[in-house]
């Protein structure tokens, strides 16, 4: 066990140095690269920040208005006779947009019925089998200029169709 605490210490480093000496071994100015690197990467920061900012917006209108609360409830009732626990739709619903949201409603159903109830079994691993994919498609199709995402919300939809399927069938739900 130390030597893989060991081993795992040291690789940034050795990381930074491999890199360092490459660049300097094929003739490349590391430090220039570098800084080009990093101007390139705080413009990015940039054109992306309102972006983050209305989704954040968003997601905290969404859980203080109660309109979160009323479609969970609403929606609970239908899925309910999927094996689907109602106290989870929020859960679902939040996490198509925003992980902080989520890991806070997460956090919310872990003190009402405790983590190792089906439904906290339920909602961790559905966590972990979905995407935020409102959030991850306006940041990477924003970044890289793509204006048509061609059937990328539809896998993505279904993709964590799949994870939310999965995570009530592995905590035994069904």
């Amino acid at each position: 066990m130390q030597f893989i605490l060991y081993v795992s210490q040291l690789m940034i480093p050795f990381l930074i140095f491999y890199i360092v000496a490459l660049g300097l071994l094929s003739r490349v100015p590391v430090y220039d690269s570098f800084i080009r690197g990093a101007r390139e990467g705080i413009r990015t920061v940039v054109r992306i920040v309102p972006t983050l900012i209305g989704l954040m917006i968003a997601t905290g209108v969404l859980r203080a208005s109660g309109l979160l609360d009323f479609l969970g409830a609403w929606i609970g009732h239908f899925t309910q006779q999927l094996h689907f626990p109602g106290a989870l739709v929020p859960l679902t619903i939040l996490r198509m947009f925003s992980s902080s949201a989520a890991t806070g409603l997460l956090l919310d159903l872990y003190r009402e019925y405790g983590t190792d109830s089906s439904i906290g079994l339920s909602a961790s691993l559905m966590m972990c089998c979905t995407e935020t994919i409102f959030y991850t498609m306006s940041i990477y199709f924003m970044t890289a200029n793509i204006k048509k995402t061609r059937h990328t919300l539809c896998g993505a939809l279904l993709a964590t169709a799949a994870g939310i399927a999965a995570s009530i069938f592995l905590a035994g739900q069904m």
